[in-house]
């Protein structure tokens, strides 16, 4: 695992979407996996400053979806297939043939998961997963205590999640869905790469446990240190409780400028 420590959620984003525009410019037709929620939103925007700039071609990637809320209707606001095109289809220029996610609103939620993830391997395999972590380790929607050997399936929200997604439904917990359709972590490992981007202090006890921790179900996002490719970026203020902050800030200071993140 890379723990990357950058100045701010600005810096993250550019540092993130240069490392996606140098691999579609390998592979233009890359499965790039995204999440949503405010944390990914810096990456979005300096990809979409390159794709203005036309310093990238977007124009044959695809966007696989990580997660999804089960029983909002595919055109609610919030539902997580709406955010991906508000976020990342439209300002990339990236049109919803490209796209895929799991059905949220099917009579049967297993049998939806499970064509996903048939979906995912039929394209080939995620090129790159960007993740956030919520403030209990949890990535995707894989609460705590879910097995490392996971697929896509359903969950049930943690009130801590439930209240922290308030913020999106007009500060109002009660409509936040209880239940949501994830990709397991054992799916997640496929991905080629991993990228997480964790910043604000209130995720630091969350990268400590993930970047330093034992490998444990109860902090699922240890299960990174498991991939052969995975890259932790965080802001100051997300490493403040890393005891080995000064070795990542030297070890990536002196990285060939080659080798990327």
């Amino acid at each position: 695992m890379e723990v990357v420590i950058v100045a701010d959620a600005r810096a993250g984003g550019e540092l993130i979407a240069g490392a996606v525009a140098q691999l579609l410019r390998r592979k233009p037709d890359a499965l790039l996996g995204v999440a949503t929620g405010s944390t990914p939103l810096p990456v979005y925007q300096a990809l979409a400053r390159e794709v203005d700039h036309r310093t990238v071609d977007t124009s044959r990637a695809r966007i696989a979806q990580l997660d999804e809320y089960v029983g909002l209707p595919a055109d609610h606001p919030e539902s997580y297939r709406s955010v991906v095109r508000r976020e990342v289809l439209e300002p990339l220029g990236i049109g919803m043939d490209a796209f895929m996610g799991p059905d949220g609103t099917a009579e049967d939620v297993q049998r939806a998961c499970d064509a996903y993830d048939r979906e995912l391997a039929e394209a080939g395999g995620v090129d790159l997963q960007l993740l956030g972590i919520g403030t209990d380790g949890h990535i995707g929607f894989n609460e705590p205590c879910s097995s490392l050997a996971s697929r896509t399936r359903i969950k049930t929200l943690t009130e801590q999640t439930r209240v922290d997604n308030a913020r999106f439904f007009d500060g109002d917990i009660d409509q936040v869905p209880h239940h949501v359709i994830t990709q397991g972590i054992s799916t997640i490992l496929e991905a080629r790469h991993l990228i997480l981007l964790a910043t604000g202090e209130g995720k630091a006890d969350a990268v400590a446990a993930t970047v330093e921790g034992p490998v444990a179900a109860v902090c699922p996002a240890s299960a990174l240190q498991l991939h052969p490719h995975a890259t932790v970026v965080v802001d100051e203020a997300a490493a403040a409780k890393l005891k080995l902050a000064d070795y990542f800030r030297h070890a990536f200071a002196n990285k060939p400028d080659w080798q990327g993140i």
